[in-house]
C-alpha cells in the first residue's frame, strides 16, 4: 500500500505500536543523536521528536528494523519483494517461443507501465508552503556527533539530471549546512550525480539541484538502492508502490520531484565556483570521515507541505537504523543479481559489522573447478559491489546469515597458501586505512568444496590445533591479551591483541610466534590493538575490516628454513606513520561526549522513552585515542 505522505506512514506506525511520541524539547544538537543511538542499539521503536524547537516534529529510527522497514516498502517480508522482482525479470528475459507466449506479457508489460513516474500539472502537498525567505536554519537540521563540522541534512533524496540525455537520478548525499542558503553536497566521485557534476562542468553550464525530504518512505529508500546506472529510481518505488509516483515542476529550476513530499530544497550548482572544506561527520562505517573539499548547493527556494514532518537518520557505530535499509538492498536485488551477474549464487549476506560494503559473504552451487573465483571476481565487478574488501564464498548447502557456520566451513575447506586471493580495485571513498584514497586492495576467500583438479594443498598436514597462552604472554610481552574461544567450536581463529612499539611489529611478532611453536595448527591469526574488546566477535570484525587494506595487512610467515607456514596474519590494527609507514590522516571512532550523555541520563525518564538504556558510547570510549574527529595525521 502506498503511503498518502510521511504522516500517513506515521499514523501506520503508531497503530503498529512501532511509535514513540517524545512530546517535551529534545535539542537537534547532539541530544537526538544520543537517545536514538540508544534505541536504535536496542532494537527500539521509531521516534517523534514533537519538540524540537523549530516547529517542525523530527521523525528519526523509522526504518530501524525488519518489521517498520517492510512497512516502509509495503511488504511482507524483504525476500518477498526481492522474488517478485525476480519473477517478473524472469517472464521479460526468458525465452518466448511462439506468438501467443509473447502476447502474454502485454498484461505485464501493462502493469509495469503504471509503475512509471508521472508528472502532474499544477502543484503539490509539497509546494502548499513557500518560504518566503529560504532558510535551512527553520528546520531541525542535526548535528550528530561531537567532532562533526556542524549540522547535516541526513536522509535528502537529491535530484539531478543529465544536461544531454535527460536521464535523472535520485541519489541520498549528506549536505552540510553552512547558512540560511548554503550546504555542501557530498557526492562521491563515483556516483551519478557526481557524474551530472561533471558533465555541467565540461558544458560550462550551472547545474540545477533539487532535494526533497519525506513523503512516502518508499522513495527515501529508492535514493540508496544499488541501480544500474541510468535506470530512474523511481521506477523502482513505483514497482515497490504499486502506483506511480507523481511528479511536480520545481519553481525555480527545471527539476521534479515527487508532489507527496514534506519538504521540497530547490537551487543549484555551479561547476566553476570553488569548493567548500566539508566535513568532518561521524559516518556509517563507525569511524569519522574527515574533512574535504566538495560543491556548494546554493537554495533558492524551499517549499514544504502544511504539517510537515522533518525525517532523519544517525549513523555510526553500528548497528543501526542504516542495517536495515542496507538489508532491504541485500534481499531485493539477490534474485536479480543471480540472473544478470553471478547464475550460480545461492544466496548473500552483508553483515552490518562489515558496513555492507566491507565483508561480503555468498553460498554457490558449484558446477566446476575455479568457480568460487569466477564468482567473486564477477561480484567485485558489478555496480556497488566493486567497493567491497572482503568476500568469502562457500558451498550452496551453507547458510550464510549463520556466521559460525562459514567461519567452520573456511576453517575446514581453505588452505591459506593456495585458497586466499588477492586483487587491486577501488573501494569506498570513506575507507580509511586503503594506501591511496579510494584505492586500495580486496580478498576472496574459496572456501567452496574443491574439485581434483584446483586441490592444490597436497602435503600440507595442518595438524590439530594447538597453543600455550601462559608461554605465550610471558614470551611476548607486548601481546596483551588472546580469544582461542573459537576454537572449541571449530573455528581456526585465534585473535591476538598487541601493543605496537616499532616499524613492522606485527609482522615480526606472528612471524615469531609461529616460529616459537607454542601456536601450530591454525589457519588464521587476527592482530588488534590493545583497546579492543576481544571477547566482542562483532566489535573485532566491524574494526578489523575498516582498518585493513587486505594485500599491505594480511600476509604470511616463513619458517627458519624459508618455508611458509599454512598461516594467514591479518593485521587489524590502527596504521600510523610510525609504525607502518601509513601516509595518509587516520579518522577516531565515534562516541558522544560526556555532557550529552550526563545530560540525557538525567532526563531520560522525563521523555517517556520507556526501559532505561545506558550511552553505547560508554562501551567506546578506550578507543579515542585524543580529542577530536583524527587520530593521527599522515605525512
Amino acid at each position: 500500500m502506498p503511503y498518502k505522505s510521511l504522516q500517513h506512514f506515521i499514523a501506520a506506525l503508531d497503530q503498529a505500536g512501532e511509535l514513540v511520541r517524545v512530546k517535551e524539547f529534545v535539542s537537534p544538537h547532539l541530544e537526538i543523536t544520543e537517545i536514538t543511538d540508544r534505541i536504535s542499539k536496542n532494537h527500539g521503536k521509531a521516534l517523534l521528536f514533537e519538540n524540537t524547537g523549530s516547529g517542525f516534529p523530527l521523525l528519526i529510527n523509522a526504518f530501524g528494523s525488519e518489521k517498520r522497514m517492510c512497512m516502509a516498502l509495503g511488504v511482507k517480508t524483504l525476500d518477498a519483494a526481492g522474488d517478485e522482482l525476480g519473477k517478473i525479470l524472469q517472464e521479460f528475459l526468458g525465452p518466448k517461443e511462439s506468438f501467443l507466449e509473447k502476447l502474454k506479457l502485454i498484461p505485464a508489460l501493462k502493469e509495469i507501465s503504471s509503475w512509471m513516474p508521472h508528472l502532474v500539472s499544477g502543484k503539490g502537498s509539497c509546494q502548499e508552503v513557500i518560504m518566503e525567505t529560504p532558510d535551512l536554519t527553520k528546520l531541525p537540521v542535526l548535528t550528530c556527533w561531537p567532532s562533526d563540522g556542524g549540522p547535516f541534512i541526513t536522509l535528502p533524496v537529491v535530484h539531478t539530471k543529465d544536461p544531454v540525455t535527460g536521464i535523472k537520478n535520485q541519489g541520498m548525499y549528506r549536505m552540510q549546512v553552512f547558512g540560511p542558503t548554503l550546504t555542501g553536497m557530498h557526492w562521491h566521485r563515483h556516483k551519478g550525480s557526481a557524474h551530472h557534476f561533471t558533465q555541467y562542468k565540461e558544458l560550462g553550464l550551472r547545474m540545477p539541484v533539487s532535494v526533497t525530504l519525506g513523503g512516502d518512505p518508499v522513495n527515501t529508500y529508492a535514493a540508496t538502492a544499488p541501480l544500474p546506472e541510468n535506470l530512474d529510481e523511481y521506477l523502482l518505488s513505483g514497482y515497490l508502490r504499486k502506483k506511480k509516483v507523481e511528479l511536480v515542476k520545481c519553481l525555480t529550476n527545471d527539476l521534479e520531484v515527487p508532489a507527496d513530499a514534506d519538504f521540497v530544497i530547490e537551487g543549484y550548482v555551479d561547476p566553476d565556483e570553488e569548493f567548500i572544506l566539508e566535513g568532518p561527520f561521524g559516518d556509517h562505517t563507525g569511524f569519522y570521515s574527515l574533512a574535504d573539499m566538495y560543491p556548494r548547493f546554493h537554495v533558492t527556494c524551499i517549499t514544504h507541505r502544511k504539517h510537515a514532518v522533518y525525517p532523519a537518520t544517525v549513523v555510526g557505530i553500528p548497528p543501526m537504523e542504516d542495517e536495515w535499509m542496507g538489508k532491504a538492498t541485500e534481499r531485493i536485488f539477490l534474485l536479480p543479481m543471480k540472473m544478470f551477474t553471478v547464475p550460480e549464487m545461492n544466496d548473500i549476506d552483508m553483515p552490518v559489522e562489515g558496513v555492507f560494503h566491507n565483508i561480503v559473504l555468498t553460498s554457490i552451487h558449484k558446477s566446476f573447478p575455479g568457480q568460487g573465483l569466477k564468482a567473486m571476481t564477477s561480484l567485485w565487478g558489478a555496480g556497488q559491489m566493486m567497493f567491497n574488501k572482503f568476500m568469502i564464498v562457500v558451498n550452496g548447502t551453507v547458510d550464510v546469515h549463520d556466521y559460525k557456520a562459514v567461519a567452520r566451513e573456511v576453517s575446514e575447506r581453505t588452505d591459506p597458501m593456495h585458497e586466499i586471493h588477492f586483487m587491486k580495485g577501488p573501494v569506498d571513498v570513506l575507507d580509511h586505512s586503503s594506501r591511496r584514497f579510494s584505492f586500495g586492495s580486496k580478498m576472496g576467500i574459496d572456501a567452496t568444496e574443491k574439485w581434483p583438479e584446483e586441490d592444490e594443498k597436497a602435503g600440507i598436514h595442518f595438524g590439530e590445533p594447538l597453543i600455550d597462552k601462559n608461554a605465550i604472554l610471558k614470551k611476548f610481552p607486548e601481546i596483551t591479551g588472546m580469544n582461542d574461544s573459537l576454537l572449541q567450536e571449530k573455528i581456526s581463529i585465534v585473535i591476538f591483541s598487541v601493543k605496537k612499539n616499532r616499524k613492522n611489529h606485527i609482522r615480526e611478532t606472528g612471524a615469531e610466534l609461529l616460529r616459537s611453536g607454542l601456536i601450530s595448527g591454525i589457519r588464521f591469526l587476527i592482530f588488534m590493538d590493545p583497546s579492543i574488546d576481544l571477547a566482542s566477535f562483532a566489535d573485532v570484525a566491524w574494526i578489523a575490516a575498516n582498518n585493513m587494506d587486505p594485500m599491505r595487512d594480511c600476509f604470511h610467515a616463513s619458517s627458519a628454513d624459508g618455508e611458509d607456514f599454512p598461516v594467514l596474519l591479518m593485521d587489524g590494527t590502527r596504521k600510523t606513520p610510525e609504525f607502518d609507514a601509513f601516509g595518509r590522516d587516520w579518522p577516531n571512532v565515534i562516541v558522544m561526549d560526556d555532557t550529552t550523555i550526563q545530560k540525557v541520563d538525567k532526563e531520560w525518564d522525563r521523555y517517556g522513552l520507556g526501559p532505561f538504556f545506558p550511552s553505547p558510547s560508554l562501551k567506546y570510549k578506550t578507543l579515542i585515542v585524543n580529542e577530536g574527529p583524527m587520530v593521527g595525521k599522515g605525512f
